[in-house]
């Protein structure tokens, strides 16, 4: 195989917290105020990057970018040192002390859209920062993981870099989390599925009653035009809005894909019989594997509350079929551990199920299917790229140091106002940027 599928994890950043910011996400909002363990979080996230690794795939990192996010609070009218913008902040208005202060970048899945030069006009891979702007704590990260995408894939004759969309409800932008590709080979031309909540336009159009549809029609319209993706091979569907109303607030909660194979709840899409059919005649001469998880099998409420579907499907090195790279969550709700097993006894693709420990992702709303963000690259892309990001095994025992040196065990939310956090927090990603040899990606950096 000429290029494969790279795995770019989000490293765990020093304020790993419960502020419960994100509306719509059950895990989330269950966790709000309890007491996090960010040298855990990080090192649990390691850990699976690892196992990935070991299994011979190329696994990769995106580091975590700088929180809290003094930039922000300025921009809202704090001023004066550092120190006295968080202190004011937190005590007039705490809440936007949270807000900028969430670890939550490290779920790349909502970093970017990418798309692999096998599908794309110009022959290159094309990157666009997801825009986030349904949850004002991830709406100021698209400038940040621009700068890191851009430093790392620098060759513009091998990628694409375009803006985040603009910053409105119409074009609200998740990133991959809402988008999957299908394709007999990486380095052939794909099907690529955009799934969306919401058309923001179209008023009488279905939509969510009960909680937001972040990612809209429009957006992914948009995308697939900045990225130069050939019509014919582009599939459209909306999402459930009943599913979203039930917690799943991304696509990656309720199906996710992999080379031949979709793995989906039956509530996943809208008119599903219709969607299916649509991806299998794209996808044609070749055969789609469609694993449809029945309700009456797997209850939607034991899938949101497992991420039986915010996992990650990936070829087994080798030609061995392909695994599921599945939270421990999964092996401990009954209906999901008896599906899976009968699963993986069954003719289907999936020969495989690895559980990992993301414990403290998982209680703030995100599965191992969130913690990466998925790049086709070939041998002369990896060679290419301008950083050390690559895992390997001297690069893990830097950054599993790295970890133990600069992050603290436990972390409150009133913690978020210590302005010696703060100071914590720069002196590691300081260090981070050599380790990974990326140069000055942070705002403290470049002011």
């Amino acid at each position: 195989m000429s290029a494969y599928e790279v795995n770019f994890d989000g490293l765990v950043g020093p304020t790993h917290n419960f502020s419960g910011l994100s509306f719509g996400n059950i895990a989330s909002l269950d966790s709000a105020d309890s007491l996090s363990h960010p040298k855990r979080a990080a090192l649990q996230g390691l850990a699976k990057m690892r196992e990935l690794h070991d299994l011979g795939l190329r696994q990769a990192l995106l580091p975590p970018h700088e929180r809290p996010h003094i930039a922000s609070l300025r921009r809202l009218g704090f001023s004066g040192s550092d120190a006295a913008v968080l202190e004011d902040a937190f005590a007039g208005a705490p809440g936007l002390v949270r807000a900028c202060s969430s670890a939550a970048p490290m779920w790349t899945a909502n970093a970017a859209t990418v798309s692999p030069k096998a599908d794309t006009g110009d022959g290159r891979t094309h990157f666009t920062p997801a825009n986030l702007t349904t949850m004002f704590h991830r709406s100021m990260e698209h400038e940040q993981t621009g700068r890191v995408l851009r430093a790392i894939f620098s060759d513009e004759t091998r990628f694409a870099h375009h803006q985040a969309l603009p910053g409105s409800p119409t074009f609200g932008d998740e990133g991959a989390a809402n988008h999957t590709r299908l394709c007999t080979a990486y380095d052939a031309p794909g099907i690529e599925f955009f799934v969306y909540g919401a058309e923001a336009i179209d008023g009488e159009a279905p939509k969510p009653r009960r909680y937001p549809a972040r990612q809209t029609a429009e957006a992914s319209a948009a995308i697939a035009r900045l990225h130069e993706l050939d019509p014919a091979r582009v599939v459209f569907a909306q999402q459930n809005p009943d599913a979203i109303d039930a917690g799943v607030f991304h696509n990656d909660v309720i199906a996710v894909g992999n080379g031949t194979a979709l793995f989906a709840h039956e509530k996943a899409f809208l008119d599903q019989d219709r969607v299916i059919e649509e991806l299998r005649t794209r996808f044609g001469p070749a055969e789609l594997y469609v694993i449809e998880v029945p309700e009456l099998e797997v209850p939607l409420a034991d899938a949101v509350r497992s991420y039986l579907f915010n996992t990650q499907l990936v070829d087994i090195p080798g030609g061995n079929g392909m695994a599921l790279i599945a939270p421990l969550e999964c092996k401990t709700t009954e209906s999901v551990a008896a599906y899976l097993e009968r699963m993986v006894a069954a003719d289907n693709p999936v020969t495989k199920i690895h559980f990992m420990d993301v414990t403290q992702s998982m209680r703030n709303g995100g599965g191992p299917a969130c913690l990466r963000l998925r790049v086709v690259l070939d041998d002369d892309d990896l060679a290419a790229l301008a950083a050390n990001v690559v895992l390997t095994e001297p690069l893990f025992a830097s950054l599993e140091d790295w970890v133990d040196r600069h992050y603290r065990d436990e972390l409150s939310v009133q913690d978020l106002a210590d302005p010696d956090l703060l100071v914590e927090t720069r002196i590691a990603l300081d260090e981070l940027t050599r380790i990974l040899e990326l140069g000055p990606v942070y705002d403290f950096q470049q002011g």
